[in-house]
């Protein structure tokens, strides 16, 4: 049995502790961390436009970086204020944009009601459902950078190291060094997370490559070709409509990425990827 301790939203943190009983020869209570997953509302110009579940911790990174990758802002700069309201139902970021693009939104306006891993809910039409992808330049990758970045992953997540419940999105040197990391419940979430803290660092995002601890979907593919990024690489399969958009951007696509190992989708141009011998005499 679970009882759930004090974990109320107001004043939320990413993690939240609850006593359980382990079972097995030696069955003992004792406490476990568990991620925290809230309704999170996206509000511009004070109007709710988007309702996440998502884990509170940053929050400011996700909302720009959602904001940038959903096409509802063109750059940061357009992003004229914010603020995170935390209350008994759920969390508010309240952002104040340019009045263009808020213009924009209220004619192209979907109504998302997003459930975690789920970056389409709410779609009104299939026409909406593919939208035009950006084009990218794929970066020169040496198979040893895949899997420096793939080792050193886990030092890097500690919400997913005490409870086990999140996603990972890590940006990556070309030589596959991590130099930022950001976790969520929902891998769309932790890829808008780490896009929105990139973004408010630099414009270009097209020397290196991001790490996912998750599947490759169509959403991860557009997402990440939206900010920019030449080359995608995840833990886990890709679909067949990823695969499709990542050739149409031009983007580098690496699946099944795992200790020694990791299954090259898409190369553009030859080879997009090098093998690590021959990166190392060049």
């Amino acid at each position: 049995m679970i009882s759930e301790r004090d974990c109320t939203l107001e004043g939320a943190s990413d993690t939240a502790t609850v006593d359980v009983r382990r079972t097995g020869e030696a069955g003992y209570v004792t406490d476990d961390s568990i991620a925290q997953e809230v309704p999170v509302a996206l509000v511009y110009n004070g109007t709710s436009h988007a309702v996440m579940m998502a884990t509170p911790a940053d929050l400011e990174d996700f909302a720009l970086g959602f904001s940038l990758t959903e096409g509802i802002l063109a750059q940061p700069g357009e992003l004229y204020d914010l603020d995170v309201v935390a209350g008994a139902e759920g969390i508010s970021i309240n952002m104040d944009i340019f009045t263009q693009r808020w213009v924009e939104l209220k004619q192209h306006r979907r109504n998302l009601v997003g459930r975690t891993g789920c970056g389409l809910c709410g779609t009104e039409s299939l026409a909406q459902a593919i939208r035009p992808i950006a084009p990218v330049i794929a970066p020169l990758l040496a198979d040893a950078a895949i899997q420096r970045a793939l080792a050193d992953l886990p030092r890097h997540q500690p919400m997913q190291a005490s409870t086990g419940a999140t996603h990972g999105a890590a940006w990556c040197s070309e030589e596959g060094e991590i130099l930022l990391v950001r976790e969520d419940v929902g891998r769309h979430n932790a890829l808008d997370k780490l896009i929105g803290a990139l973004r408010r660092q630099r414009e270009k995002l097209d020397d290196g490559f991001v790490l996912v601890s998750s599947r490759a979907s169509y959403e991860m593919v557009h997402k990440s070709c939206a900010a920019g990024m030449g080359a995608l690489v995840a833990v886990s399969a890709p679909t067949s409509l990823a695969i499709e958009q990542a050739r149409i951007a031009g983007q580098l696509l690496v699946g099944f990425a795992r200790p020694g190992r990791h299954v090259i989708y898409h190369s553009p141009g030859a080879p997009a990827v090098l093998p690590a011998q021959q990166c190392l005499e060049q």
